[in-house]
């Protein structure tokens, strides 16, 4: 069975069930690793538990890989200590920024995943700071793409680069890994034609192919990992809020990119408006059918 993020409403539960959960297939937990860099309490002590039945994904959403000033090594610190405790299966953040300064003096966090330009002076950045990431973690990690709601303007129009390509360099240079999240690259294509103002109506299949796209140009070996998720449509923007089941849209993005990558490990993420743990574990025998589904039709057309 695929992962699921494992989230505090289900802490308790999912440990109840841990034995069967094991034998039915769950694949691996996913945690915000920010929710436990204390140096003990309940929370560590309850992930602790649940490492001795299933592997750890320690998921960032704090480092601001992007962020000009560079990584904070207290949080860098923490973040090694907790890899060390836990011996995760992987470790991964966002290609974003979140760190700036207020003077000289005075460093702030923006509590939040802002966008960062796609040029190579940003890319340059990114780097170093995924580089000096798993230079103290002495592993790679893999990086997500953004759901973004704003777009830098480049001065210069030739300096842009496309985020795929930008993502592979990315990991080419770095020797990190990429996070796919098949929902973002749909958000964000849906916001990207809503801006164009297309109808609602020829949004969805115009961005589910522009959708495809985006995955062809992905190199097949940067891929560690897939998140699906549901999302918000509002009125004037689409919101990635982790806050309902994955749609239809989203699960034909995922057999596409099943049927580029292969089995690549996947979580639901669902991070509000919380269900019962039955509905993410439905969720991810879904995505199990469909994996499995995608690759046995693949190997009988061979």
């Amino acid at each position: 069975m695929a992962g699921i993020g494992w989230r505090h409403p289900h802490y308790g539960e999912l440990l109840q069930q841990a034995n069967r959960l094991q034998h039915s297939g769950l694949n691996f937990l996913e945690v915000h690793s920010e929710n436990f860099f204390a140096e003990g309490g309940a929370a560590l002590a309850v992930l602790s538990q649940g490492r001795e039945y299933f592997p750890i994904s320690l998921h960032g959403v704090g480092l601001g890989l992007g962020s000009a000033i560079g990584i904070d090594e207290w949080h860098l610190n923490k973040l090694a200590d907790l890899a060390e405790r836990i011996e995760p299966v992987r470790i991964s953040d966002h290609a974003c920024f979140a760190r700036g300064t207020l003077s000289q003096t005075l460093s702030v966090h923006a509590a939040d995943l802002l966008p960062i330009p796609f040029n190579n002076a940003s890319l340059q950045l990114l780097v170093a700071n995924v580089q000096h990431v798993q230079d103290r973690l002495k592993r790679r990690i893999a990086v997500e793409n953004l759901s973004a709601y704003i777009t830098w303007n480049e001065s210069d129009s030739a300096e842009e680069l496309q985020e795929p390509y930008f993502l592979n360099e990315l990991a080419s240079r770095a020797g990190c890994q990429l996070l796919v999240d098949v929902n973002n690259i749909y958000v964000n294509a849906l916001n990207a034609h809503r801006q164009r103002i297309l109808t609602h109506a020829e949004s969805p299949e115009k961005a589910l192919k522009s959708c495809c796209a985006w995955l062809d140009a992905i190199a097949i070996d940067h891929v560690a990992e897939f998140h699906l998720a549901g999302h918000h449509k509002g009125p004037d923007i689409v919101i990635d809020d982790h806050g309902s089941r994955v749609c239809d849209e989203v699960w034909a993005l995922y057999r596409h990119a099943i049927g580029r990558f292969g089995a690549v490990p996947t979580l639901i993420e669902w991070d509000t408006d919380i269900p019962p743990l039955g509905v993410l574990l439905q969720e991810a025998a879904y995505a199990d059918h469909v994996m499995a589904d995608v690759l046995e039709t693949a190997e009988a057309t061979q």
